[in-house]
């Protein structure tokens, strides 16, 4: 069966999709890490290097902090713990002159080298794309920036809130103005660092493709902006096509009705109907004869027309049954529906339990990290969950030592130094 391969674990490292690719990554908050993390699910060498003492920032982006450690270090926060996991971590000061000869030998022997320091920071110190290629031709060189490297906002800093609302995102998220709770609202998920992160793998993953059909690295300009803005799609499809600007519709859909959340007797459920068969099983389900034979309603396009009137009648039907006794109705008639679940709902739910869609980690310290696993299946190489989010600097003698044949007495002058 498909589910015994896809839930496969314990493959050597060689067998893994991405065991031969190893990446420098000098990213930090949210959108590089959770690159980096999608990399190294499915088995890419990932050494993080991370400021001395403090590491990266959402190290500190607590409460909540990781339950179960049992150091005298600061404690870390499940932010950082939610986009690290399959990494080792190395403490190096980029700023002093043997930080940076570090950097450029470990460049020398990795394929990737990601960063998102703010544009030309990183030149200053000798670790820019034309400075790294010098050490490493074939190297594929990728940096996350909010603006990308040129243009009149290049050199702006900014996070994804910032984004969401630039990139026209929180225009078309929250309830209709006018209403109550109108007015523009960000998702409730950081979906600008998240989307950059995930579009960054995916030019990552055509990169390493190119330089393994030609031999070339090359530079992956990745911008937060441009990313939210790619995402917004049909709806700016739409725009161009009818020059009108797509506004906030609440849970309402553009272009179907009914399709949106739907108050019952003791709570609310979402309806999707997504073509006129599916509105006639609906109406049979909801014993609603009378909608489904109206003229008004038959097609999608009459009930995207007369929206308000069709969803005044089915409010009023919704509210004579439990969400449990509709959910279950609907489902027996192929109508498609659902809950709205809290995550402690979701976890709780059959179809996410049988996914495995929760892993659980534990580091040497004792701190205990559950989160979300990957939602990749691949049935020869799946995704797997090695190595737990490192503790700042884990990683930094074995990595230098193996890697970068250091002796325990150049070790200790870096350390003396505080190079790491």
């Amino acid at each position: 069966m498909l589910e015994n391969i896809f839930n496969q674990s314990g493959q050597g490292s060689d067998d893994k999709a991405l065991s031969n690719i190893r990446v420098l990554d000098l990213t930090r908050i949210l959108a590089g890490p959770w690159c980096t993390q999608n990399l190294a699910d499915l088995g890419a060498e990932i050494i993080k290097i991370e400021r001395p003492g403090n590491g990266d920032d959402t190290r500190a982006w607590g409460p909540p902090w990781l339950p179960g450690q049992q150091t005298d270090l600061p404690a870390d926060s499940s932010y950082y713990s939610a986009a690290n996991r399959g990494k080792r971590s190395v403490t190096i000061d980029i700023t002093t002159e043997q930080g940076q000869a570090l950097i450029k030998r470990l460049a020398r022997i990795s394929d990737v080298f990601i960063e998102n320091f703010k544009v030309g920071n990183l030149k200053k110190y000798g670790l820019d794309y034309e400075s790294i290629r010098k050490e490493n031709p074939q190297i594929i060189y990728c940096s996350i920036t909010g603006f990308g490297q040129d243009g009149p906002y290049s050199h702006r800093p900014g996070y994804d809130f910032v984004f969401q609302g630039m990139g026209g995102m929180m225009s078309i998220t929250g309830e209709k103005d006018g209403l109550p709770g109108g007015g523009p609202q960000k998702v409730g998920i950081a979906l600008a660092d998240i989307m950059t992160g995930m579009y960054s793998t995916i030019a990552l993953l055509a990169a390493i493709n190119h330089r393994n059909k030609s031999g070339q690295g090359q530079y992956i300009d990745m911008s937060l902006l441009d990313c939210i803005v790619a995402l917004g799609s049909n709806q700016i499809t739409a725009y161009f096509s009818s020059g009108n600007v797509p506004a906030r519709m609440g849970n309402a859909h553009m272009s179907l009705v009914p399709y949106g959340v739907y108050p019952t007797l003791d709570g609310h459920i979402i309806i999707a109907i997504g073509n006129d068969e599916q509105w006639q099983r609906y109406c049979s389900s909801i014993d609603r004869h009378d909608l489904a034979s109206d003229e008004d309603f038959t097609k999608v396009t009459g009930r995207i027309v007369n929206r308000e009137r069709l969803d005044a009648n089915l409010n009023q039907t919704m509210q004579t049954r439990s969400s449990a006794d509709w959910l279950e109705m609907l489902e027996k008639n192929g109508v498609p529906c659902g809950p709205i679940n809290n995550y402690e709902q979701v976890f709780q739910n059959e179809q996410v339990i049988h996914r495995k869609l929760k892993v659980d980690l534990e580091r040497e310290d004792g701190a205990r990290i559950s989160a979300a696993a990957s939602p990749l299946r691949l049935t020869s190489t799946p995704p797997t969950y090695d190595l737990p989010p490192p503790i700042v600097g884990q990683h930094t003698a074995e990595i230098l030592q193996q890697l970068l044949n250091v002796d325990d007495g150049e070790l200790a002058q870096l350390r003396k130094s505080c190079v790491i």
